[in-house]
């Protein structure tokens, strides 16, 4: 069967539909064109429903609405004043089903009592969609926005784990003052457990490592060591505490490495185990550096 264009689709329901105003038209099969056109329409129609109501947010309680809205939009046929207005609707339903309940989501979680603000972010995508008296360019505005989310969701977070920001504070600011503890500028720490004497890697050498990572109440999160093989990677495809720690170690060392959080994963959680702000713990094996990979 010739597959039909929406358009031709809406072309002929357009026809069926022009004296029917705002109500179900009504089907009067007299020839071939007739019965085509009713089953082209309703075999449109598939999966139609659950698609309005999934996807679009439609009550079906109001499907009169809906079939009001719809006649009029496939009679305005090729009316851009008109098309231009309905495709207005449908952005702006967007706008209000999606994306602003997604940037809040993102922004402040499960908290619902929290939302952006809804003129403040019309008068944006106005203007940016216009071209006119914006306050910033589109470019600036897309960084612009992902600093002031992350910073924003951070402190969103940071009130629900902060105690784990302080824990590891704590921890560090008493595990400095420990015999064979070493303090690196970042504050970064770590311990010697065996001394290497091989070659000490830049962090674009490749390195071959074993490693255990726990979280400071001990959970064991990650290890080489339980999968049996170990991994390799160049040393600054990592977190930016184990990238400095590994730019210090000669090859053959085996170091106990305190992470503080901001050098770790910071305001993001990893998998069930590690929570935003956790300072994290590891033992690193510093099997072999191959500096020209």
């Amino acid at each position: 069967m010739k597959k039909f264009t929406f358009a031709a689709i809406a072309a002929i329901a357009a026809v069926m539909m022009y004296s029917c105003g705002n109500g179900t038209p009504k089907a009067s099969l007299k020839s071939d064109i007739d019965t085509v056109s009713y089953a082209i329409g309703m075999a449109q129609t598939q999966g139609l429903k659950d698609y309005l109501v999934g996807r679009l947010g439609v009550d079906t309680a109001y499907m009169d609405e809906f079939i009001k809205g719809l006649n009029e939009g496939a009679n305005a046929g090729d009316d851009k004043k008109k098309a231009a207005y309905y495709a207005g609707i449908q952005i702006g339903q967007q706008i209000s089903n999606q994306m602003v309940k997604g940037i809040n989501h993102e922004l402040f979680g499960d908290d619902s009592t929290k939302t952006i603000s809804l003129k403040n972010f019309m008068a944006g995508f106005v203007a940016g969609t216009t071209g006119k008296e914006g306050l910033m360019t589109v470019d600036s505005a897309s960084q612009v926005a992902q600093e002031m989310m992350r910073s924003i969701k951070a402190k969103v977070l940071e009130k629900e784990f902060g105690p784990n920001k302080k824990a590891g504070e704590d921890f560090l600011k008493e595990n400095a003052k420990k015999e064979g503890v070493v303090t690196l500028p970042s504050g970064v720490q770590y311990k010697v457990l065996k001394k290497g004497t091989g070659a000490m890697p830049k962090d674009t050498s490749r390195v071959k490592v074993h490693y255990e990572g726990r979280t400071l109440e001990g959970k064991v999160f990650d290890s080489s060591y339980k999968r049996g093989e170990a991994t390799d990677f160049r040393a600054n495809q990592v977190i930016k505490g184990w990238t400095e720690a590994l730019t210090h170690m000669p090859a053959g060392s085996i170091w106990e490495v305190y992470i503080p959080q901001e050098l770790a994963y910071g305001e993001r959680q990893q998998g069930t185990d590690i929570k935003p702000f956790s300072m994290l713990i590891f033992k690193i094996e510093l099997i072999e550096v191959d500096p020209k990979k």
